[in-house]
Parts: structure tokens; sequence; C-alpha cells
């Protein structure tokens, strides 16, 4: 049974007998974690600083205030000089009391939270950058806020129905808190307000001041324990309890469990920014403390910094032996160098106290600035996910969820949750949701189909469910049947429109393109922020003819995502089809620009430059081609080509054969082997291949294998 998250109370109740510890309160970061901007509570500058130029994406942004309205432009400079790719979207609401950093939100229609790129930071008196993660050429752009990360930002928002099933969509429906309110902490207080005797009126609430000392550090644990923002995973919650569930006075592992990178592995000295909790609880301090030490021994959650350093309750004895032998200053300042202010490695704008408490300071320079890290699959963490909090031993289940859910320790991994489903059976879809991912990403989608089917077994009217289902059935190869759950989740939830997307496409797929476009639109009513929704339509309108339609929806794409690869890739052919070549090579060196290890965007490419004469570039892009793809036929066909125009036909003869090993079935290839071995007096050699190229199935390359044979004598 699903435990119900904390009401949606007013935690204005609380103001009526505790004024002076409300108003204090909403002075701390905490109580500012979460607000709807207004003229009164902005500090960025949004009139004369605040435009952006991100190089990496090559993306311009504005932060714009229209009377008590704010927006988020974004845009990039097109082909002709021109602005294009423009988008503006309304700041709703800000993640971030300006302490650090402020985030900024936009709400969709539907009643989800994207994530906006630029963010501000209040370092050097405070300026413009990227949010963690869009320092990239293609940062997103439809970032989704999940539960989890508002559960640590806000208080408890409102819900609709059954949006806590597994892998529900994160939708923010009616009442929107603004900052983590009382109730986070002391429970709500409706109840408490309205008790009607001292026992009830004391049991309503809950006051940490009287936990023990494990539950009191676990109520400032369930936010600044994150062990790793990086993809480990850091924290697996219960999967029978909901984001807003937990309440203070309850142990922490109830709700949730805490991993770690496994010891020596080059992560022992991680520095991030929800890790206060972390580097206290590896301070000697704390473990000599027997517990005694917590987070309220120096923080009053009440009042704007009030931190107050409590180490001469304990070493007043020695701090005086070390001043009295010269070992040691006369200052009073502790923190400033056993609790130093240093650089976050994930928010690489921020710099924050490191709760570490250290004998010595680290020797190198804890402030210097770090460029933001990107690890590729390759550099990723692959190994042990451990288990850190809580100490006890944690159920099979979730340890191996961990190892597979973001393919720390994959392998190893989906062999134990197997087998730790196969013995206990558990009731709850999630854990065959995980396992039906950890195969998909072993590339055994018959494995996870089977998976996810006793997923849906458990949870049959879900449609995360049942999407993931259709799309192993997909790569099963069982097509059919993958159609048949996504119109089961469509039926479940006519409003999916990750579902009407799905079946659109694989409809294409198959050849219907009228029903696939009428899928697609039908998405796109429902969900008009996906850019996979509109590049799909535009393929499928191109097909059907509808070029101006097909541009349209390309252009849409790209409007919402201008680092879709595939959107500039699809433009860039229909604009070369209607004769706008000068257009079309520029979206094509975008595609290439995104993704440069594509061989098939290198190949039309240099294609597209070869049609325009531009030799020497089209052999770069169709050489970087065969470099991501050595076994490219096209590619070495069309290396060649451009060899023979540049008069290099030995080279060249050597792409011709390369071409029709890799494809003996290749027309062109065939025929473009044949007149070079021709034009070398290769007579017999030129025979055999040009008769292969007449043979084709290509009529065009037919009749020029013919004449060729004809003109040379040989037919």
């Amino acid at each position: 049974m699903l435990l119900a998250g904390i009401a949606n109370g007013d935690s204005k109740s609380c103001r009526g007998c505790h004024p002076a510890i409300y108003e204090t309160y909403r002075q701390t970061p905490m109580g500012r974690s979460f607000f709807r901007p207004t003229p009164s509570n902005t500090i960025e500058d949004y009139v004369k600083s605040n435009r952006y130029y991100h190089v990496a994406s090559d993306t311009h942004y504005a932060m714009i205030q229209r009377g008590s309205t704010y927006y988020q432009r974004r845009w990039q400079i097109g082909f002709d000089g021109k602005e294009t790719n423009v988008e503006e979207l309304q700041v709703d609401f800000v993640m971030g009391s300006g302490e650090h950093a402020r985030t900024y939100l936009h709400r969709t229609f539907r009643g989800t939270l994207i994530e906006l790129p630029l963010g501000w930071y209040s370092e050097n008196g405070g300026y413009w950058a990227m949010n963690p993660g869009y320092d990239t050429q293609h940062p997103e752009t439809r970032r989704t806020i999940p539960y989890e990360c508002m559960s640590c930002h806000n208080a408890a928002p409102g819900k609709p129905p059954g949006h806590t099933d597994a892998d529900a969509e994160p939708v923010f429906a009616g009442f929107m808190p603004e900052g983590i309110d009382c109730e986070r902490c002391h429970g709500p207080g409706v109840r408490h307000v309205r008790a009607k005797s001292q026992d009830e009126f004391r049991k309503t609430i809950v006051n940490p001041a009287r936990l023990n000392p494990t539950l009191q550090m676990e109520a400032c644990m369930q936010c600044h324990l994150e062990t790793t923002s990086t993809r480990l995973p850091s924290l697996v919650r219960r999967f029978n309890r909901d984001p807003f569930s937990y309440v203070v006075g309850q142990p922490l592992g109830d709700f949730v469990l805490s991993f770690d990178h496994a010891s020596g592995t080059g992560h022992d000295d991680k520095f991030e920014i929800a890790g206060s909790a972390y580097r206290l609880r590896q301070s000697q301090c704390f473990l000599k403390s027997n517990g005694a030490l917590t987070c309220l021994t120096c923080h009053n959650p009440h009042a704007p910094r009030t931190t107050v350093a409590k180490c001469h309750e304990c070493h007043a004895e020695l701090l005086s032996r070390l001043i009295s032998a010269g070992k040691h200053t006369d200052s009073a300042e502790c923190v400033r160098c056993h609790m130093p202010r240093r650089r976050t490695d994930d928010v690489v704008h921020t710099v924050v106290t490191d709760h570490k408490i250290q004998a010595r300071l680290p020797a190198r320079d804890l402030l210097a600035q770090i460029p933001e890290s990107h690890p590729t699959e390759a550099q990723a963490y692959h190994g042990e996910v451990v288990p850190y909090y809580p100490t006890r031993e944690i159920d099979s289940l979730y340890l191996a969820v961990a190892q597979v859910a973001n393919k720390s320790n994959l392998t190893q991994g989906v062999a134990r949750l197997q087998a730790a489903i196969d013995a206990q059976h558990p009731k709850l879809p999630d854990f065959y949701l995980a396992l039906g991912k950890a195969w998909e990403d072993l590339a055994d989608p018959s494995k996870a189909a089977t998976a996810y089917q006793q997923a849906s077994a458990l949870s049959p009217t879900s449609p995360p469910v049942l999407r993931a289902l259709a799309r192993a059935r997909e790569k099963s190869g069982d097509t059919a049947r993958c159609q048949a759950a996504l119109k089961q989740s469509i039926e479940a939830n006519p409003r999916d429109a990750e579902s009407w997307y799905a079946l659109g496409r694989i409809q294409f797929i198959q050849g219907d393109k009228r029903d696939a476009i009428l899928k697609l639109e039908k998405a796109i009513a429902l969900s008009p922020d996906m850019p996979d929704a509109y590049t799909g339509l535009g393929i499928a309108l191109s097909a059907s003819g509808d070029r101006s339609g097909a541009e349209a929806a390309f252009r849409d794409a790209l409007r919402i995502n201008p680092y879709d690869v595939s959107a500039h890739g699809s433009l860039a052919r229909l604009l070369s089809a209607n004769g706008d070549v000068t257009q079309a090579l520029w979206h094509l060196a975008r595609a290439v620009q995104l993704h440069p290890s594509s061989a098939s965007d290198r190949y039309e490419y240099a294609l597209a430059l070869a049609q325009q004469d531009q030799l020497d570039e089209s052999q770069v892009q169709a050489t970087a081609a065969l470099t991501a793809n050595p076994n490219f036929a096209e590619a070495h066909e069309l290396l060649g080509s451009l060899l023979v125009r540049k008069g290099q036909t030995e080279k060249a003869l050597e792409h011709f054969q390369e071409a029709v090993r890799i494809k003996p079935s290749f027309s062109r290839a065939q025929l473009d082997l044949g007149v070079a071995l021709a034009s070398n007096g290769n007579m017999s050699g030129a025979q055999v291949h040009l008769r292969q190229a007449a043979a084709g199935t290509d009529p065009q390359i037919s009749a020029w294998a013919k004449q060729a044979l004809r003109r040379l004598g040989l037919d």
C-alpha cells in the first residue's frame, strides 16, 4: 500500500503561536528556497547585465522583465545572419534563495515544470551562467523537474491522482507552496492547532529537539546526505513510498536508501553541493562524538546565518596548549581553517563550506575555477555500488536495484536482481521495471520484455510500464504486440502523449503514413513541447508529399530543441530537395557539429558539399565519415568519386574496391570501379564490374553501365 505524502497544509497556521520563529525562519535559505518571482524578491539584474552568450552551444540568452512577469529568451544566429530557433518562456517559479544560486522554472500547460538552461550565481556579486549539466554543445531544453528534486527544494505540492505510480510523469497541479515550510520538519500544523488536550497537543507535532540524536540528524540528512550527484545512484527511494511521505521522527532508512562509490576508486574526496551531512559524517569530531554531534549543534534552522561553532566546548584545553607552545594562533575563528569554503565539483559556479572538519587545510587552491565535468560512458564509474546509509543490512532487492539503476555495476547487478526477484517474488512493479531496463541496457530486449510483462501484470493500466513493454517488444521485432501495448496504454490514459507519439512512429515505420500522421498530431496536441514528435511528424509529412507542412514541423522541433540532430538533418534534406542548398548546408554543418562521431551525418554533409563543388571540404567530411565507420560503403564510393575529380585515380580505386567488397550489390560503386579500371587500361576488370552494375536494380545506373560497355567495346 502506497504511503500517502504529507498533506498540503498551510504553515501559516503556525504563525499565530510562534510569530517570531515564523518570521525569522522565512528569511532563511530554506524558507526562501522556492517562490514565484516578483520585484520584491528579485536580486538579479534583468535590465542591464541581462544577456549571456553560451559559446559551447552557440546560443544566446536574455533574462527579461515585463511589468511583474519574467521570461528567459533563447535564440541562435541562422545561416542568413538573423535570429533563428527563438523561444521565450515565462519564469513561473524560482528555485534557490540566491544565497548561492537561482534556477528558473517554467510550468507547462500540463502542469509539468521544466528547468530553464540559464541560471544565476551569487559569486563575485552575481552573474549569469549555465545551470549544472547544461554547459555542453547541446544543452537540454526540456529537463523536467521530478518529484524527488522538488521534495528537497520545497514543501509538498499538489499532485493529481495516479501520479505516484511507477515512473509517472511529475505533474504539479493545484496548490504550489513557496519554500520549505514548518511542516517539513514538524508535521502538519492544523491538527496541532486543533488539539483538544495537552497530550494531544504534543502528539500532533514533531519537535526534532526532543528526538534522539540519530533521528534528529536524519531530519537534515533527508536532503543533505547526497553522496554524489553523478549517476551512481546516490539514493533509491523505497518503492512503496511517495516522494513527500517522509515525516521527521521516522527512521530515514524506511523511506530512502543511500549508496556510495566503493572506497579506493578515486571518489573518496568528492565535494558536492548537497553533501554537507555526508562530509560531516567523515569528520573525526562526528565519529568520536558517538552521535552527540549533529547539524543542530552549530545550526539554528529557524534563523538566518546563525551558525555558531562549538569547537571550544570540546577542544578548549587542547587549543590552550597549542597556543602556549606557539603551534596555533589565538584566533577563535575555527571554521575558517578547519571547515574551509570550497568550490563544489558538481555546481562549479558555487562555493560553500566544507563540513568535513579537518585538522589541516588541503594544500591546493580550494577556490580555483574548475570546468564542468561531462564524463563519457567509458569514463563513468563502473564498479560496486556500496550501501552507505542506513548502516544496517539492506535488502538484496534494493541492493541489486542500486547496481543496475544507472549501469554502474550492470552485468553483475542484473544477475543479482534476477536472483532476488526469483527468490522473493516482489509485488511492486518497480522491481520488474528496473530488471527490464537492465536487460535493455545489456541489449537483451527479449528478457527485458519478459520483465516488463511481469510489471504490467502488477500494474496493468500504467502507461510508463506499457510503454516500456512496447519498446522492448519493438526491439525484439514483435511489432504487432508492440502496437497492442501502446494501444492498451492509450486506452488506460487517452492523454498520454508519449504513447500516441510512440504508436505514430511505429505505424510510420510499418508504412501506414496516414494513421501515423494522425497519431503524431494527437501527441503534439496533448504535449506541444515534444521535439521528437514534431520531427517524426515532419518525416511522415515529407514522405506523404506535404513539404510545407514538413518544413513547419521540423522548424517547430528546432524551436524547442535547437540541438536536435535528426531535425537538422531532415530539414536539410527537405531544403536541398526544394533547391535551397545554401540553407541545407548550414543545417548539415550544425548536425555534424552536434554529433561529430555520426558517420551518416558526415556523409550527407560531404554529399551536399560535393554537389556544390566544394570538393576539399567534402573530402574532409567523407574521410571523417569513414573514420567513424570504416565499413560505410557509400562514403567509400563518394570519397573515391572526389579523388577521381581531383585526378587521383589510384587512390580512388582503393575506395571503389572497398565499397564493392563491403556491399557487392552497390551498383553505383560497381559502375565507378569499372570506369576507373578502364581508365587505367584494365579492360577485363572493367568489364566484370560494369556488367554487375548493368545487372543492378537501379535503372539509371544500369543504363550508364550498358552505355559504358558499348563505348569500350566490351558488351
